[in-house]
């Protein structure tokens, strides 16, 4: 048996099953890329998965600990069980991305494993470059680039989406006893931790929450500059992502409150839609 088209398949199946958003964009990639993109999504799924188990927190601190031994270990090539380590060596040493990366996704998510508060938007913004925009700079070394221009406007990207994902899930979040919104932010509005948790929606969370996208809204434009600076091939893919994520965070703002009770999605048929829109756009 051949182990790493072994160990691409199963980052594929993982990616299939778990990537709502990331997957539809990934289709648009030659396929050496797809694959890539698929593996380094297996081992942030894993990351997030490690953190959001619910076994005690030393259990999963010690998970966490081995699974970093484990990254270190692979990039010598030296894998461990999981599946999915030839693959994501594989890719790391194809597309040259620095591996510290790696070792930050794992920081922001063990830091997870503590009740997280954010007193000011500066303090989420370093939580966001580690657990989002590395995955951003991780990314355009797959897509392809050549100026070192694209390096912020990566980072950019990924606390965009970051932002996206933190208001659509706020109300999961804090049944994790987790909020990721910054406490500077809900005084602004005249909004405490516990009124989020009351049955009536706050008055204020509304504003809150646009507040809060036009914020992301800024890191969307910056990233959108990233276009042109990637190979040509790459850009109906990365337009895509940025579209999908874009779209779905106009809905969690007129959503509004109900963000607190449900979870906002993007319907199949429009993400589709956009797919579509990107596959003609670069034809």
């Amino acid at each position: 048996m051949n182990q790493l088209a072994d160990s691409y398949r199963y980052c594929r199946s993982v990616a299939r099953r778990r990537a709502r958003n990331f997957y539809y964009s990934f289709l648009l990639l030659p396929a050496a890329q797809r694959d890539a993109m698929c593996a380094v999504y297996a081992f942030m799924r894993r990351c997030d998965d490690l953190s959001d188990d619910p076994g005690s927190a030393a259990a999963a601190r010690r998970a966490i600990e081995r699974w970093r031994e484990e990254l270190a270990s692979a990039l010598e090539g030296r894998y461990a069980q999981s599946p999915l380590w030839p693959a994501f060596h594989d890719t790391v040493r194809r597309y040259r991305i620095p591996p510290e990366y790696f070792f930050e996704m794992i920081e922001g998510v063990s830091s997870d494993l503590e009740p997280r508060r954010f007193p000011t938007f500066e303090q989420l913004q370093r939580y966001c470059y580690q657990v989002a925009s590395v995955v951003g700079l991780t990314i355009i070394h797959i897509l392809g680039f050549h100026s070192p221009d694209a390096l912020p406007m990566a980072e950019s990207c990924g606390v965009a989406f970051q932002l996206t994902n933190i208001l659509r899930d706020v109300g999961e979040d804090l049944e994790r006893g987790r909020l990721y919104l910054p406490l500077e932010d809900l005084a602004r509005f005249g909004l405490s931790e516990e009124s989020l948790r009351s049955a009536e929606p706050p008055a204020g969370f509304r504003d809150l929450v646009r507040f809060e996208a036009a914020r992301a809204r800024t890191h969307y434009e910056r990233g959108r500059g990233l276009l042109p600076l990637i190979e040509p091939a790459s850009r109906p893919s990365l337009w895509a992502l940025i579209e999908i994520y874009w779209r779905l965070l106009a809905r969690i703002e007129r959503a509004g409150p109900a963000v607190l009770r449900q979870r906002v999605e993007l319907p199949l048929r429009e993400k589709l839609a956009v797919i579509a829109r990107a596959a003609l756009m670069h034809h």
